[in-house]
């Protein structure tokens, strides 16, 4: 027996001390802080979310119900992240990719999720919190608050980059890299029946004391006709100098209008949107399973693209995978920590994406001209587009395929050979080796789920149920990890 206490500071604990029936008797004492802060003058950003914007603010963003306090506890916890030690030139050239617009509403969605669900006999707990896990040879027990307890025999940890059992997992280790994301949806936008998905108009520029490569990302909104969303995002390596969520949302406020052609006193804002989004490749990425009867989902697995925000793109792509693995190791009781890994697999297509994100992250020390990360991307994005749709289109729904990129590396290397040195300079010579080895592993996985496959389907089903769990987790991994997956 295993005793695992989870609390919201410090993670997953692993104690031999405590026996069943004092484990599911005993409540977690919550810690308690005060926190005294001086009060800084108000800042741009901080003006108009509180007055101009006081009621529609608090509708919150996509993770929630925002404020500008809620900005700061952000800031907070990102300026942590990049103190943690290790366990305006005219621009040269113009970078954006359109794409068509798919109106999708999110509460409908869950809505529909939720309904599903209950509808097949799930029942939810709103507003109930976690204090402790408690993992046995049969269960697992979940100590929620006003000392009640609930047993279950798989824990699905879906609590997204933040999971306090992650952070325990991941022993602190500080992030290779992150998206930090700003942006707002806002009413009164006259044009409003276009998208981009990726479209930066400027050289890397200092933002607090830090330089940062921005790029932005638009679409209409469902809520309204002339409803709009924008992001401003960019990619960082967590250093202390990096620029805080408030300064970037600062600059958000001052380029958005002239990326969208408006003015903001023509605009009705309705939620500020930001957020911050965590990327650990050393070690196993996704991330396997740590403790029996637990098993990270979505975000909280890093099944996500290192260039995404977030991965609710990945989590559905990966659903019907993950829900049949899940029910396999249910019926059959392979619940634990290995057989669980084996629904998180090393999956190379989503490690070489890792040279993306070192590759459109600003760093001053690397020596490259200033407009090197749009040249890259006008290069590697004209070659795509010339190469067609079969290799443009998977790229951008984040899966990564062995052919395309191959033609795509071989284009670039033809048409722009100049550019060579500079990408060696910006990832690093240590990052491109790294990612050679991956990008080998693609090649080999896509060889393994084109031929491989077919001889081993064939006398699957003669298999004992261990080996047929474990044959069938290792099919799907060579199958999504060279993105052979991808339906146009």
């Amino acid at each position: 027996m295993v005793v695992l206490h989870l609390q919201s500071v410090n993670g997953l604990f692993q104690s031999t001390k405590e026996g069943p029936l004092l484990a599911q008797r005993r409540s977690a004492r919550a810690r308690r802080c005060l926190c005294l802060q001086t009060q800084a003058p108000p800042s741009r950003t901080q003006v108009p979310l509180v007055f101009k914007f006081q009621i529609s603010f608090l509708f919150g963003g996509a993770g929630g119900s925002y404020s500008y306090s809620a900005l700061k506890r952000l800031d907070q916890v990102w300026s942590t992240i990049c103190s943690a030690q290790t366990v305006v030139e005219e621009p040269k050239k113009n970078f954006t990719l359109n794409r068509p617009f798919y109106n999708h509403r999110p509460v409908k969605l869950i809505e529909v999720v939720k309904n599903r669900f209950t509808s097949l006999g799930g029942v939810m707990f709103e507003g109930c919190s976690v204090s402790g896990v408690s993992i046995y040879e049969d269960a697992a027990v979940l100590q929620l608050n006003e000392e009640k307890i609930l047993s279950s025999r798989l824990i699905i940890d879906a609590m997204g980059n933040f999971s306090p059992i992650v952070k325990q997992i991941r022993s602190g280790r500080k992030p290779d890299g992150v998206c930090v994301v700003v942006g707002s949806c806002a009413r009164g936008f006259t044009n409003n029946s276009t998208s981009d998905v990726i479209y930066s108009s400027s050289l890397a520029r200092k933002v607090g004391s830090s330089e940062a490569q921005l790029f932005w990302e638009a679409f209409p909104a469902g809520s309204g006709p002339t409803d709009r969303t924008t992001y401003m995002f960019t990619y960082l390596a967590p250093q202390p100098q990096s620029p805080k969520i408030e300064e970037l949302l600062e600059e958000y406020w001052k380029l958005m209008p002239e990326y969208q052609e408006v003015s903001l006193d023509d605009l009705e804002i309705q939620r500020v949107l930001y957020g911050i989004f965590l990327h650990i490749v050393t070690g196993k990425f996704p991330l396997p399973a740590a403790f029996n009867r637990v098993l990270q989902f979505g975000d909280a697995s890093g099944i996500q693209s290192p260039v995404s925000f977030g991965g609710f793109g990945s989590l559905t792509r990966h659903l019907n995978r993950l829900s049949n693995g899940i029910y396999e190791a249910m019926s059959d009781n392979l619940l634990d920590s290995y057989n669980l890994s084996l629904l998180n697999p090393y999956m190379p297509n989503l490690s070489s994406s890792w040279l993306f994100q070192r590759a459109m992250s600003a760093k001053k020390e690397s020596n490259v001209p200033p407009d090197f990360i749009n040249e890259l991307l006008y290069t590697n994005f004209q070659s795509m587009q010339r190469l067609g749709d079969p290799v443009l289109r998977p790229f951008l729904q984040d899966v990564v395929q062995f052919g395309p990129l191959a033609k795509t590396l071989g284009l670039v290397m033809l048409t722009k050979p100049q550019i060579i040195p500079s990408i060696f300079k910006q990832v690093g010579i240590p990052v491109l080796l790294d990612w050679s080895g991956h990008f080998s592993m693609l090649g080999y996985y896509t060889f393994l789920s084109t031929f491989a496959d077919p001889v081993v389907r064939s006398f699957l089903s003669t298999l004992p149920t261990q080996a047929k769990y474990e044959w069938k987790r290792r099919l799907e991994a060579w199958k999504y990890g060279a993105g052979l997956d991808y339906k146009s």
